[in-house]
């Protein structure tokens, strides 16, 4: 398929090579909603070709050792670099991602992810825990063979994320893509052959969740399984690894708290706010829902619709814009259904809350203050432009209004009081609590979510902790003493 100027091959990658597929499915771009061309769809007996595949490459990939995986990794992540122009061109086009934030951040962040964790691995396991009698010694070893289940609004640096520590602790690996944005992945297991990646070791299978996904969350030879999307798919693939006893990884949805107190800096506050608006408000991390301390509601609403104000909807490969359009036709008949069910219901749009003259998939920025905490534009995830409005009074109050939804992925807090950071930051249900920031992402730093934004955690050795089987081997050595001198007993 050609994407611009890019070639980017649209069979699976099974063994090393590629293959076609016995159907097929339509891609399009969601920047005019236009066919880009078809890419194939894998079938149950794809799904085992290629879990076979990567069964038979485990065993020499797992036995080479951290340092050898390393140093094909590391060349691999010198691939992702090289080929930043091209992979920014076929996933702004694939998904409706900014261009220019994808070259400026997201390719170099996805080498990241591939470096860090080969390094990572070879430095985990080997300690030696000493107890009265015996000496704990620690190992991690590779589970066998990763599904890695990605979804369409990051399908790059989220391939990576799982594939880094999956690959490095020396695991196999069957990506599955998203069926709305599978080129990137496509084109990055062509990089990773050039960097060397032996035939097996990494597979994609493309297709849809309800075949491809399913047949592959299904298979007896998965020894892990990492999803990335909405809780209802979770679910899905959280009772198919159940019935083979597999462990998952799973992240899932998100509706996190944006709390703003009195003593923030309040242009701060308001910039990050618009932030929230990145990838046409398709983040899962998104903080979604202002809380305004009510004595600078006034003041931080103008500077919010000032920031928003500035803020250009359209193309995506134009690096003057900052929104651009919704994945899907259908993704764009949810948003819409959100605001209307809320305009429905008595809720007040301070700005937005329609299609935006830029095209067909493209909605407006939308900020919408509900009738009430119970609405469904609070508690439920809109992955879309649309933000929500309310305020508080004192601190105890913003924490209920913070934790009161089903979801714990994130949190945004903006204050001037260290103290109260604290209290709040730990109050707050949420995998991760950002304080005057958002999106700071440390690869050695445990990512996961609480209650419906998921299950496990992961970075640092907490990937590892995941991907492997930890192993503890404890040895009594004043044993081997004792066992010399009762054979030599036995043997006069």
């Amino acid at each position: 398929m050609k994407v611009e100027t890019v070639d980017v091959p649209i069979d699976h990658y099974i063994d090393g090579k590629r293959v076609a597929g016995s159907a097929g499915f339509e891609v399009r771009t969601p920047i005019d909603n236009s066919v880009l061309g078809t890419c194939a769809a894998a079938n149950k007996d794809l799904v085992d070709r290629a879990v076979g595949a990567a069964g038979v490459a485990f065993h020499p990939w797992a036995q080479a050792g951290a340092v050898a995986r390393g140093a094909v990794l590391r060349r691999f992540a010198q691939r992702i670099r090289a080929n930043k122009a091209a992979l920014s061109i076929v996933e702004s086009v694939d998904n409706g991602g900014l261009r220019h934030a994808i070259a400026a951040h997201i390719v170099e962040r996805s080498a990241q992810n591939i470096e860090y964790f080969a390094a990572r691995a070879e430095h985990i396991g080997g300690e030696a825990v000493s107890g009265s009698t015996n000496t704990d010694v620690v190992s991690y070893e590779p589970a066998g063979v990763a599904a890695l289940i990605t979804p369409w609004n990051g399908p790059l640096m989220l391939s990576t994320w799982k594939l880094g520590p999956a690959l490095a602790a020396g695991n196999t690996v069957v990506l599955k893509p998203p069926e709305l944005a599978p080129l990137s992945c496509s084109l990055l297991a062509s990089l990773a052959e050039e960097a060397g990646v032996p035939p097996g070791v990494f597979n994609v299978v493309h297709g849809d969740g309800s075949v491809t996904g399913q047949a592959l969350a299904d298979h007896p030879g998965i020894s892990r399984i990492s999803f990335t999307g909405s809780p209802q798919t979770g679910r899905k693939v959280a009772t198919a690894a159940a019935a083979n006893l597999v462990p998952v990884s799973l992240e899932l949805g998100g509706k996190s708290p944006f709390v703003v107190f009195a003593s923030a800096d309040l242009d701060a506050a308001a910039a990050t706010a618009a932030r929230q608006y990145f990838n046409a408000g398709q983040v899962c991390l998104a903080a979604t829902r202002i809380l305004a301390e009510r004595s600078i509601a006034g003041p931080l609403l103008e500077k919010i619709c000032e920031k928003v104000g500035a803020m250009r909807v359209g193309d995506p490969r134009d690096e003057r814009t900052s929104i651009g359009p919704l994945i899907s036709a259908r993704q764009f008949e949810r948003v819409t259904g959100f605001v209307d069910r809320a305009r429905a219901q008595g809720a007040e749009v301070l700005f937005g809350g329609r299609q935006h003259s830029a095209g067909e998939l493209y909605f407006e920025p939308t900020l919408i203050a509900p009738v009430s905490q119970e609405s469904e534009i609070v508690q439920n995830e809109v992955f879309g432009p649309v933000l929500t409005w309310q305020t508080f009074d004192e601190e105890a109050e913003a924490i209920a209004l913070a934790n009161d939804t089903t979801y714990g992925l994130a949190a945004v807090i903006f204050t001037g009081d260290a103290a109260q950071a604290e209290r709040a930051g730990r109050a707050i249900v949420a995998g991760t609590v950002w304080v005057n920031s958002f999106f700071v992402r440390n690869l050695a730093a445990p990512f996961g979510g609480f209650r419906k934004s998921g299950v496990g955690v992961e970075g640092g050795n907490h990937s590892f902790d995941f991907y492997c089987n930890v192993k503890n081997l404890s040895i009594d050595y004043v044993s081997f003493q004792r066992g010399a001198s009762s054979t030599l007993t036995r043997l006069q």
